[in-house]
């Protein structure tokens, strides 16, 4: 177990956000979605015999069986994750906080499926299918993006620039699979970037901007500058992000970036080292010029290490961001800016505690050793940083603010 570096060990910390209450978006998520996203599994692979009772025992736990320590012989994080249950051994799926049991639930199905078990080393993704399909059906969206892209960024006004690529990656993170489907229509899409922005409930993207300028234009050692990404989800947003990451390494903002991201599958979409490089593969070998030359250009730059893939077991940890592994710690610590993506990130940043939503960002994330920027499409009923009857008034007009992924965040913090 990683030792809490929380501000103020004595300040009295809100309560976490469980799924006992049976009007949450918890509770529908422990009751409804996480089964529904197990017998997905069913239809969309073909299984071993050995797999399909191991996850029907699964869903069979749900919600009303005791949690369990994990079964899962040699896997490099069992002795990690065994210690994380004990502290709610015996408990129900509604009980432990949410977000603990969550990540549970993905660490119980990679269980299931024995992904670590395969012997050289390439365990089965269950939602390959749903990350493939995620990507093709954006093929034209993509084509669009890039090409629009490339027409902007043109532009000398590099602040301009940088300002338009937070909006375009902070919403991206609406291609969500695990809330949406990757052959469904509802997802919650902005017609343009101008409509976003009414859907913006704090917007910290000039502070943002302004840090990256004042690095690239003032830091005397530039080939240091390194920008990281806590990557979220596969397919689109991905593709956001390395749409985002070119222009960084292209235009020597950073001189490198580093793409942080899943050790094993998880919440569906949430990208892995393998999706990282499938997308490569996907962009280079487009029929658009445009994006396979941003294909091309990043697959340049991963070969000369100036685009980096990490993946770390604490992305499938239940652990809070303040309770960073030493390692984790020191290499965030030498990063210039830290971008971290999606719902789950935020949550973890939060300790997907009850803050009070005027809680402001910045006294949160004290904790944090460098800058970082959080974009967010909210999609849990947990925020921060509002001003005061803000809450109260989105909810008036969109009751389902806090789940429907029509909302977004973009928050900065920066260590004294």
């Amino acid at each position: 177990m990683t030792e809490s570096h929380f501000p103020n060990p004595h300040q009295t910390l809100p309560e976490p956000m469980t799924a006992l209450d049976p009007t949450s978006w918890a509770y529908e998520t422990v009751t409804r979605r996480w089964p529904e996203i197990a017998n997905r599994i069913f239809v969309e692979n073909e299984l071993p015999q050995s797999i399909e009772p191991e996850l029907k025992a699964l869903i069979s736990d749900i919600p009303d069986k005791s949690i369990r320590l994990i079964k899962d012989p040699g896997a490099p994080d069992i002795r990690f994750w065994n210690q994380y249950i004990r502290v709610h051994a015996g408990k129900n799926w509604l009980e432990p906080p949410w977000f603990f049991t969550e990540h549970y639930f993905y660490r119980r199905l990679i269980e299931a499926i024995g992904y670590f078990q395969n012997g050289d080393g390439e365990g089965f993704d269950p939602f390959v299918l749903q990350k493939q399909q995620g990507l093709e059906i954006s093929r034209g969206k993509i084509r669009d993006l890039v090409g629009h892209v490339d027409i902007w960024t043109h532009n000398t006004d590099e602040e301009e620039n940088l300002m338009r690529l937070f909006y375009l990656d902070l919403w991206g993170n609406q291609a969500d699979l695990s809330m949406w489907p990757a052959e469904g229509d509802r997802k919650p899409e902005h017609q343009n970037l101008d409509q976003a922005s009414q859907f913006l409930l704090e917007d910290h993207t000039e502070v943002a901007v302004a840090h990256i300028l004042q690095k690239n234009r003032s830091d005397s050692n530039r080939e240091a500058v390194r920008i990281d990404f806590l990557v979220d989800n596969a397919g689109f947003e991905l593709v956001s992000d390395l749409i985002f990451s070119d222009y960084l390494l292209s235009n020597n903002f950073a001189a490198f970036v580093r793409l942080h991201v899943k050790p094993h599958p998880t919440y569906v979409s949430d990208a892995m080292d393998k999706d990282v490089l499938a997308t490569l593969d996907f962009l280079k070998f487009d029929s658009n010029t445009e994006v396979r030359n941003l294909g091309l250009r990043l697959v340049d730059f991963l070969a000369q290490g100036r685009l980096q893939i990490r993946e770390n077991f604490f992305w499938t940890s239940p652990l809070p961001g303040w309770e960073l592994p030493p390692s984790l710690e020191i290499e965030l610590s030498q990063s210039s800016l830290v971008i971290s993506k999606g719902d789950a990130n935020y949550r973890r940043l939060l300790g997907d505690l009850n803050w009070p939503k005027t809680t402001k960002f910045a006294d949160i994330l004290a904790y944090f050793p460098v800058p970082i920027v959080a974009l967010r499409t909210v999609k849990a009923e947990i925020a921060c940083g509002m001003q005061p009857g803000q809450s109260e008034y989105v909810a008036a007009k969109d009751p389902s603010w806090m789940t429907n992924g029509r909302w977004g965040m973009i928050q900065f913090f920066r260590p004294n």
